[in-house]
Formats: C-alpha cells, sequence, structure tokens
C-alpha cells in the first residue's frame, strides 16, 4: 500500500511551536514521524511527503527517518507552496500509479481509520474520505473544519468549509486513486482555486466520492484530530499523554 502526506504549507497559527509545522513535536516525536508511523500501521511500505515551504528542513528530516522507519520515503516539492493544497495532490499523486492513503501531516488518526480506508476501495468510486458525525468536540476547531453533506447512500453531495448545511467533519483522511489527481485538475481547468476540496467536490457531483464514518469503527472508539494551533497542540499533548503505542514497533498512534 503506498501513502501519500502533504507537508508543504506554511503553518502561520503553529508559528510559535515549530518554525515548520511538519517538524513540531508532539511528546517529543515531530508530526512528520507521527504521519509516517500511521501510515505504516495501516500496511503502508511507502510514502510520498510533498514539501514546499522550508523544504530543505523538511527533505532533512525525512533522511534521519529514513534510517528509523521501516517505510521506503519518497520526497517531492510542490512547485509554489502557497497554492492551494490540491496542488500538493496532483504532485505527489504523480508518482504513485494506483490507490494510495492520503493524510495532512498536522492531522492525529487513530489506526482504525487508517486501516478502514485501506479496506475501502471499490470500482464505484474514486475517493473514499473518513468523516466525523459527531460535528461538536473539543478536537474540533469549527472555525478551521471542512464539512461535508452526504447523500442517503454515504456518497457526498457537497464538501467545503463553507457549506451552511452538513452532516459531518472531514477527519483529513482519504483512500484515493488515480482519479483524485485528476478531478483536482479538472476543477483548475474549470476556474476553482485548486484545493483538495474542490477535486472532491468534482468527483461528487459525478457521484464518485464516497465516506467512511468512523463512527462505526472500533466500537465508535476511533479518534483524529487537527493539531493546527497551539490550543490543538496542547490537546493533542494532552490526548497522547506521553503514552505512544506507536513508539512499540506497531506504528499505532493512542489516547493514553
Amino acid at each position: 500500500m503506498d501513502g501519500l502526506i502533504l507537508a508543504a504549507g506554511f503553518g502561520s497559527r503553529l508559528r510559535e511551536i515549530a518554525a515548520s509545522k511538519p517538524l513540531a513535536r508532539v511528546n517529543g516525536v515531530s508530526l512528520l514521524e507521527l504521519s509516517l508511523r500511521q501510515l505504516a500501521s495501516a500496511g503502508v511500505n511507502r510514502a510520498v511527503v510533498v514539501t514546499g515551504y522550508q523544504a530543505d528542513a523538511v527533505e532533512a528530516a525525512v533522511t534521519e527517518l529514513r534510517e528509523r522507519l521501516d517505510v521506503e520515503i519518497l520526497t517531492t516539492r510542490v512547485d509554489d507552496w502557497e497554492k492551494p493544497n490540491g496542488y500538493s495532490v496532483v504532485a505527489g499523486a504523480s508518482h504513485l500509479p494506483g490507490e494510495y492513503l492520503l493524510v495532512m501531516c498536522d492531522h492525529l488518526l487513530s489506526t482504525p481509520i487508517l486501516r478502514g480506508l485501506a479496506n475501502s476501495g471499490s470500482p464505484t468510486r474514486d475517493v473514499t474520505l473518513a468523516i466525523d458525525r459527531q460535528v461538536v468536540s473539543p478536537l474540533i476547531d469549527p472555525d478551521d473544519a471542512t464539512w461535508v453533506k452526504m447523500h442517503d447512500d454515504g456518497f457526498i453531495e457537497s464538501i467545503g468549509k463553507e457549506i451552511s448545511q452538513y452532516d459531518a467533519v472531514d477527519c483529513g483522511a482519504f483512500l484515493a486513486g488515480p482519479g483524485l489527481a485528476r478531478a483536482i485538475l479538472a476543477a483548475i481547468a474549470e476556474g476553482k482555486s485548486g484545493s483538495l476540496s474542490d477535486g472532491m467536490q468534482w468527483l461528487a457531483d459525478r457521484g464518485r466520492a464516497a465516506t467512511l464514518d468512523i463512527g462505526a469503527l472500533e466500537g465508535g472508539q476511533a479518534w483524529w484530530m487537527d493539531v493546527d494551533d497551539p490550543k490543538a497542540h496542547a490537546l493533542a499533548e494532552a490526548q497522547l499523554a506521553g503514552s505512544f503505542a506507536l513508539l512499540d514497533g506497531r506504528g499505532e498512534v493512542a489516547p493514553a
């Protein structure tokens, strides 16, 4: 299984924690390493890390991680890291011919979410997005969340930060195939900004964007969070509380 990590952005709201968001540490472990270990716990043995802002520092960290992790790690730079994150998906996906698990470098995800996504492939869709129907939680920042409205069959009707009606929140983890990058490019050709959500909406409009409800996983105990600002960083450290199951060799991230 292949993986793709988006690690190109500026991360302005986490600047007081670290100059580079992927290198910000949660209880001593960088977000970049956490992302790689999370993917490994779901069966990923090759991952592409898309760099941009402070690419040299992030790529140097990848060099060190290659020595310690049992994952083949490639890097690729996005041409302009200030562009929307869909451009990072296109850059990374160009190295991945088949399906891959796609994650944001600043998201913590319990292993059942990624394993559930890894097993969700189907010819009926080009992408499957992990969603959380619990839209109010201390771990969710409503001002930065991406919202999802679904059809009765669980396929996406609309997705975005500004939609007024929604059923769930986007967890920032996907099983994708070549169709996602093509959809982002098609959305750009139609005048969209080039965000990942633009590509997702393009696929949703064609009935090709499905969801995985994390509430149905691990007896409803699957969890995730976006480590996007100092408050979220403090919550992440408390949530994990120094008890990293990921450090026992399995790659898992689990709350204390």
